[in-house]
């Protein structure tokens, strides 16, 4: 559903624009809520309400004894917040989670087919210059292809 790399600056008023192709697919399937949290590899996730409502039945299955799923569950819940981006695409990012993705004002948003990363830049082009040289391997060893 979402795919491709685009770059998009923070506004003065600590806002950032959806960009317009990932906007075209949002009109095309009736999406208008977002559900923002922390990602993974300091990046911030990006879900629709209904890959939201997926993923959360995912992690309700976690069994609760185990520390592990604790931890994690409190983690990504605990920083998830809905947005509904405003006619032209902008929508706001907490101070908490750009914290977190150590995001100023240079981000890199990426689609990964079901959900959307924000990145701070430099974060993106270090983790992009780090993996970008493996990826035959990585494939290699997870596609059976």
């Amino acid at each position: 559903m979402f795919y491709g790399e685009y770059q998009h600056n923070i506004d003065r008023k600590s806002r950032l624009i959806l960009p317009s192709k990932f906007r075209e697919v949002c009109k095309e399937y009736g999406v208008e809520k977002f559900f923002l949290t922390r990602g993974l590899d300091k990046c911030i996730f990006m879900f629709s309400a209904e890959e939201w409502r997926t993923q959360e039945q995912k992690f309700k299955t976690m069994s609760f004894t185990k520390q592990e799923s604790r931890n994690f569950n409190r983690l990504f819940f605990s920083g998830a917040v809905d947005i509904v981006p405003d006619k032209q695409g902008r929508f706001i990012i907490p101070p908490y989670l750009k914290d977190y993705a150590g995001i100023k004002r240079e981000t890199v948003i990426i689609g990964i087919s079901n959900r959307i990363e924000i990145w701070d830049k430099k974060l993106w082009e270090t983790f992009y210059s780090g993996s970008s040289e493996s990826f035959e391997k990585i494939a290699e060893n997870i596609l059976n292809v």
